[in-house]
């Protein structure tokens, strides 16, 4: 374990225990870690999920510090107009648009809620941001006619959140929209296409736009980082599994399914065709999980991935995480880090 994996893993627990969430001790965060780690304590501490309906390895689980909506989701959205927004031009948001309506999720937000419940052009949605694995997601959230609202567990799978569900409890992994322990086990979310992009290019793209802003100002210190360095180091704290490829874990990609292309070779390459897909990438957007400042992060880009359909392009599924994540959760997949790789 190098120096800055020892600190990372030393001072999460402390930094989401003692900043993250008010009122919530160091103490009483490092004890619920611990007790509530095993298939046993799992039970126990979530007597309503019916784990009799499990689909992983429940020792795959791991509390990540806070409890169960220790990192509060956001039920009640606030928006405002992309035209009195005072974020800068390059900070990242998710960007989802649907039937015209248009929305940016700052992750200097997103950072510090990790889920928003919200409901665009009267579909209700999740957005979902796990800044451990760099995954930014959107879903639908009505199944079979029911809707769902999401929160955060407080527990992690291969470093990625895991959320659930308070209409059943059951557990749900944030990378994949897959439900992996609880009745509904086996149930996949139904993913929106987003695009993780500088606020700039969501405000020319969508002038009437809303951008969501913190229900409470005050409340955290958004805008800030509080994975200062995490990028750049070499291991991920808080994941158990294994990674061997000749790129770091904590490079980002391009994820497209079971297919990945690393954010370098794009960067170099400006512009990638694969079947119907079209992968572009252009400078002017800060890294959300360097500097202490969102704002101040180094510039790694914009990704664009869109599908040739009849009459032009549309925006596809796509995410741009760790190398590590799309490993663990995509164990046979293919992973492209150079040209003929």
């Amino acid at each position: 374990m190098d120096k800055m994996q020892g600190i990372f893993m030393f001072l999460r627990p402390m930094i989401l225990g003692a900043v993250l969430i008010a009122g919530f001790s160091v103490t009483s965060g490092l004890s619920r870690a611990q007790d509530v780690e095993g298939a046993d304590a799992f039970r126990a501490a979530w007597p309503d999920t019916d784990f009799t309906q499990v689909s992983i390895d429940l020792d795959e689980v791991m509390a990540g510090g806070p409890p169960r909506d220790g990192i509060p989701p956001i039920d009640d959205p606030r928006f405002e107009p992309v035209n009195v927004s005072n974020l800068t031009s390059q900070v990242p948001v998710l960007s989802v648009e649907i039937d015209g309506d248009a929305r940016a999720y700052p992750i200097s937000v997103l950072m510090w809620h990790e889920v928003v419940n919200d409901e665009i052009a009267g579909e209700p949605v999740v957005v979902a941001y796990c800044p451990l694995c760099n995954a930014g997601a959107a879903f639908f959230r009505t199944i079979e006619g029911r809707i769902y609202d999401f929160g955060t567990s407080g527990l992690l799978r291969n470093s990625d959140l895991l959320m659930y569900d308070r209409q059943t409890d059951s557990w749900w992994q944030q990378f994949t929209g897959d439900a992996v322990a609880g009745e509904m086990t086996g149930t996949e979310l139904t993913f929106i296409p987003v695009r993780m992009e500088a606020f700039g290019r969501f405000a020319v793209r969508h002038p009437d736009g809303q951008v969501l802003i913190p229900n409470d100002e005050d409340a955290r210190s958004y805008g800030e980082n509080p994975y200062v360095g995490y990028d750049s180091s070499d291991w991920p704290f808080l994941f158990r599994g294994e990674f061997d490829e000749d790129i770091s874990p904590l490079a980002r990609v391009v994820a497209i399914g079971d297919e990945a292309w690393s954010l370098d070779y794009i960067r170099e390459a400006g512009r990638i065709e694969t079947g119907d897909v079209v992968i572009s990438w252009e400078a002017g957007q800060n890294s959300a999980l360097g500097s202490n400042q969102i704002a101040g992060g180094s510039d790694v880009g914009n990704v664009i991935v869109q599908r040739q359909v009849s009459g032009g392009l549309e925006d596809a599924v796509y995410m741009v995480p760790f190398a590590f994540a799309f490993r663990a959760f995509h164990p046979d997949g293919t992973l492209h880090t150079s040209a003929g790789n």
